[in-house]
């Protein structure tokens, strides 16, 4: 048994699909939510930049001395995962290998695509995870930059003109190349699910990256007795930049009243 809290950090909102996942899969678990708003989005940084940040982040979680640090983030997974896992006695969970290993898995005709930021796409990260899983597999990746700002701008629905016109620019490739399973590479994407339904078709399966981590981290607590052993859960979250779109977008994504619940902090 372990009453310390779990850390998750994201550049943004996007984390908060993780989040909601991990409270219905632990509901005794008090949770340390960073949502790196004030430089959000990471995807067009520099590695060295995003790596920095990535940095900033996990050390302000390990302030409250939690047991186990998710990163929530696909672009700092992809860059500075191995920098963070090194540097912290605890464990540190990437968002890459579990739905990799998912997709690769659910594919019936194994052409797999993957969608994430452009430094996501960059890095690899995935075709990697997903060769390494079947090296038979054919991977085609795109990169969809304003996806991110899409979403902490509450462009989300599915009747959203100008959000189904990009998608489909971004996806269009991706459903001539004949993938049935596609990898929703960021924490981000799944808010824009029924968009990305609409565009790619009701015979693509869906892979989300944020809750497939999170039933990584539910069953290796519990493999390592880490767990608090019941009672209720607590949310508590952080932002480094104005506190009221978050609140607003957060309330309308975990179905609850977010207002007052979300704290300012500086990281640098």
């Amino acid at each position: 048994m372990d009453l310390r809290p779990i850390g998750v950090f994201d550049s943004g909102l996007g984390g908060l699909t993780t989040v909601k996942k991990l409270a219905e899969l632990l509901p005794g678990e008090d949770v340390i939510y960073l949502g790196d708003t004030g430089r959000a989005p990471y995807g067009p940084r520099s590695r060295e930049t995003i790596v920095r940040y990535a940095r900033q982040d996990a050390a302000f979680l390990a302030r409250f001395d939690i047991k186990a640090m998710v990163i929530a983030c696909n672009t700092a997974c992809s860059e500075a995962y191995s920098v963070l896992d090194n540097v912290y006695d605890m464990p540190v969970y990437e968002v890459i290998n579990a739905p990799a290993a998912i997709a690769a898995g659910r594919t019936k005709n194994g052409r797999i695509g993957v969608i994430g930021t452009s430094a996501t796409v960059r890095s690899g990260a995935y075709e990697a995870a997903l060769l390494k899983a079947g090296p038979e597999l054919f991977v085609a990746s795109a990169a969809c930059p304003l996806f991110v700002p899409m979403v902490e701008n509450g462009r989300t629905g599915e009747g959203d003109g100008a959000a189904l016109i990009i998608a489909e620019d971004y996806l269009s490739p991706l459903r001539e190349a004949g993938v049935d399973t596609l990898i929703l590479g960021c924490t981000h994407y799944p808010l824009l699910r029924g968009v990305i339904s609409k565009v790619m078709g009701p015979g693509v399966a869906l892979v989300d990256s944020g809750e497939e981590t999170a039933k990584l981290v539910a069953e290796d607590l519990l493999r390592r007795d880490l767990l608090s052993g019941g009672g209720a859960g607590r949310a508590t979250y952080y932002v480094t930049d104005s506190t009221d779109g978050f609140s607003e977008l957060a309330s309308c994504f975990l179905g609850a009243d977010m207002r007052g619940m979300v704290e300012q902090v500086a990281l640098e």
